[in-house]
């Protein structure tokens, strides 16, 4: 409804209550007119407020659509900042699985490996167990031996630590009533070649008959266990014997010049 319609039903209205006797007086018809014009003037200030008061709502639904549209754009901001965190954090986590399932598989191959090793230890302890339970046996042999040896012959034996001349470890031997190593059997041989580490004089020499080999007891030899080749005298100054050990047992004697120096062995 227009402003206008309004002012015309009002004057309408006033018209209509304002008909009756002719004969009010004037100062009544100024009464009517001033009310009148205050009847029009209320209802244009109430058509106004009512103007106001729309616009005034009007206005705080579009504020208020508007802070809660800016409220929910923060929201959905943060919410996406949330789910990309979120993304970013089980991509992390899933990088993570994955190293740890590559240490885990690293870590079982290394057990696997050590336990492989511990096998393989296990088994060169066995074989090391019995190889020391063999040459343990091998040492009461050779001490049976050493024994049955020292019985017969009722002698002693002495390793040297130093080196000297043939001649020289003789009188060595001589000063502490013994004499060189006579080796006259197969058996003393073995004995004698299994406990030395290098190269030592023994009691036979050619010295006073180039040929003619002798033990110190000026006894012949029998049986002699040479390097293949020797005797040979070579230079014509090698008339006395070493035994060395780095050959084989029953082929470990040479001769060479009397004045090398040599470890030695006696025996009384």
């Amino acid at each position: 409804m227009e402003v206008e319609d309004i002012y015309e039903n009002v004057e309408n209205n006033d018209i209509k209550n304002t008909t009756g006797p002719q004969n009010q007086n004037h100062s009544q018809d100024e009464g009517k007119a001033q009310k009148k014009r205050g009847s029009r003037c209320l209802v244009l200030m109430t058509v106004c407020l009512g103007l106001i008061c729309v616009v005034l709502l009007i206005f705080i639904i579009i504020t208020a659509e508007r802070d809660l549209l800016k409220s929910y754009k923060n929201t959905a901001e943060e919410l996406n900042q949330t789910i990309n965190s979120l993304q970013d954090n089980y991509t992390d986590l899933m990088t993570k699985k994955d190293q740890l399932k590559n240490n885990f598989s690293s870590l079982s191959q290394e057990k696997l490996e050590l336990e492989t090793r511990v096998n393989d230890l296990t088994a060169e302890k066995g074989q090391l167990q019995r190889r020391v339970d063999s040459l343990s046996q091998k040492k009461l042999e050779l001490e049976n031996e050493l024994r049955k040896l020292s019985e017969r012959g009722n002698g002693r034996f002495f390793m040297s630590s130093e080196l000297k001349s043939w001649s020289e470890s003789r009188q060595y031997c001589r000063d502490r009533g013994a004499d060189l190593i006579i080796i006259n059997t197969e058996e003393k041989q073995r004995y004698i070649s299994s406990f030395i580490k290098e190269s030592v004089w023994i009691g036979l020499s050619d010295i006073e008959s180039e040929g003619n080999m002798k033990w110190v007891d000026n006894s012949p030899l029998k049986q002699g266990f040479w390097e293949s080749n020797e005797p040979n005298d070579a230079g014509g100054n090698e008339d006395c014997i070493e035994l060395n050990p780095a050959n084989l047992v029953l082929s470990n004697w040479n001769d060479i010049p009397c004045s090398a120096m040599r470890k030695w062995i006696c025996e009384n």
